[in-house]
């Protein structure tokens, strides 16, 4: 080749290939790790890149966006914050407040492995007590919590904070707060200053169950957020055990003034024929609240606000 066109040429073909490098650099790296203020801007544009979450098991890398998650927990505090679930546990399906929202999305267990993986998430939650919590590691960034552990507020937090909308998170948690304890203190001027309620769960006809303050079925709601009170014999069965059970001979021992009464649909309620039943004072009182267990067995934002406006016009009425 002419010696005046070899160097042009030489010139080119190196643009070309420092072109190509500087592509493929791109293609194969990931992008460095945003700060938490950096990731928060990702997250509202839509834009891809991880953050460092603290878990319960230590640091985890996870998707600032992420966009196929799939909650073997807290999946109700997710779909309350407007996540996108891929899977979902049965549980949570099967609760009518989350219907809609789960119209796409595929019903999955710890126990079954291949069809999260066929799922191709980006992000996995699991509770602390489920099986194969390694196994599922090594098929996303999993997040895992114990229940219980943190209180309902923190939880909602926690799980903003997990999917970059922390800042949405803890508004709910400020307004949602203030409102609660205005509500019971209209509801105390109603119903008196010492009254008290008792969260009761039909189980079979012969056996029941007395709720704590932490156990969903409202009684976040009840006895921590409005500040309601708790049968002196229910504090000393249940508050610290969270539930205990009953037989039909005893309810009115457990029995507050006002009674929150958790049945689903398909629960025996001939109980309610019963002289011990109807002889409850809250019952003679037409003091008794209905709710729907598989609407109530949670306590995420969606859960808590629709059971802010049944006891609103419950103990309003």
């Amino acid at each position: 080749m002419n010696r005046k066109l070899l160097a042009p040429f030489i010139l080119i073909m190196v643009l070309i290939i420092s072109a190509c490098g500087s592509n493929n650099n791109t293609a194969n790296n990931p992008s460095p790790s945003p700060s938490p203020s950096e990731s928060a801007d990702a997250g509202n544009n839509g834009a891809s890149g991880t953050i460092t979450y603290q878990s319960e098991l230590g640091p985890v890398e996870v998707p600032a966006n992420p966009q196929r998650i799939v909650a073997l927990s807290s999946a109700p505090n997710l779909l309350s914050l407007g996540a996108k679930l891929v899977g979902v546990d049965e549980w949570t399906y099967g609760n009518p407040l989350f219907t809609e929202m789960l119209t796409d999305t595929t019903v999955v267990s710890d126990t079954n492995l291949e069809k999260i993986l066929e799922l191709e998430p980006d992000l996995i939650l699991a509770g602390a007590q489920l099986n194969n919590i390694s196994k599922l590691q090594e098929i996303a960034p999993t997040v895992v919590y114990t229940w219980g552990k943190n209180d309902y507020l923190t939880q909602q937090l926690e799980v903003g904070k997990l999917i970059n909308k922390e800042k949405e998170a803890q508004a709910w948690i400020e307004d949602f707060s203030k409102r609660a304890e205005e509500l019971g203190k209209k509801v105390k001027e109603k119903i008196g200053e010492n009254a008290t309620v008792s969260v009761i769960e039909v189980g079979d006809n012969k056996t029941f169950y007395v709720f704590g303050n932490n156990f969903a079925r409202g009684t976040e709601l009840i006895y921590q957020a409005m500040g309601l009170n708790m049968p002196e014999k229910v504090k000393q069965d249940a508050l610290e055990s969270g539930l205990f059970t009953l037989s039909t001979e005893v309810l009115d021992q457990y029995a507050g003034d006002w009674i929150i009464l958790s049945r689903n649909s398909k629960a025996d309620v001939s109980f309610m024929e019963m002289e011990t039943w109807k002889n409850i004072p809250a019952v003679k009182n037409g003091h008794v609240i209905e709710i729907d267990t598989e609407a109530s067995s949670y306590s995420d934002p969606t859960t808590l606000e629709n059971l802010f406006k049944i006891f609103e016009a419950g103990f309003l009425k």
